[in-house]
């Protein structure tokens, strides 16, 4: 595996990933990928996440209450009209195996990876 190119640690260090717990998610309308979920960071308010896993999720119903890896300072972008306020992170295989990172269920939502 190479990478793609190298980034310096200081660059690393931007990225905040930070534990989320998925409070809803439902299918985007007229999409074949796109769920659209509701986010707790333990923040003020939970955030809303647009993400192309409807694929491997026939039932998004079963995504409550799972914490998972976000990528939580990109801009906010819209996508099929929905803002979306960060990225759920996932791996996938070449022949269709899939992943989402979740840390132990102990760790709270809010938590950033150091």
């Amino acid at each position: 595996m190479n990478p793609k190119s190298s980034i310096s640690f200081d660059d690393f260090q931007k990225v905040e990933l930070t534990v989320g717990k998925i409070l809803s998610a439902e299918k985007v309308a007229e999409t074949d990928k796109l769920l659209r979920l509701t986010v707790d960071f333990a923040e003020t308010a939970p955030r809303q996440i647009i993400s192309g896993i409807a694929p491997y999720f026939p039932e998004p119903e079963k995504l409550l209450g799972r914490k998972c890896m976000f990528v939580t300072n990109i801009p906010a972008r819209t996508i099929k009209g929905l803002e979306s306020n960060g990225m759920i992170l996932a791996v996938s295989t070449e022949d269709g195996k899939f992943s989402l990172l979740e840390p132990n269920a102990e760790i709270p939502e809010g938590t950033r990876a150091k």
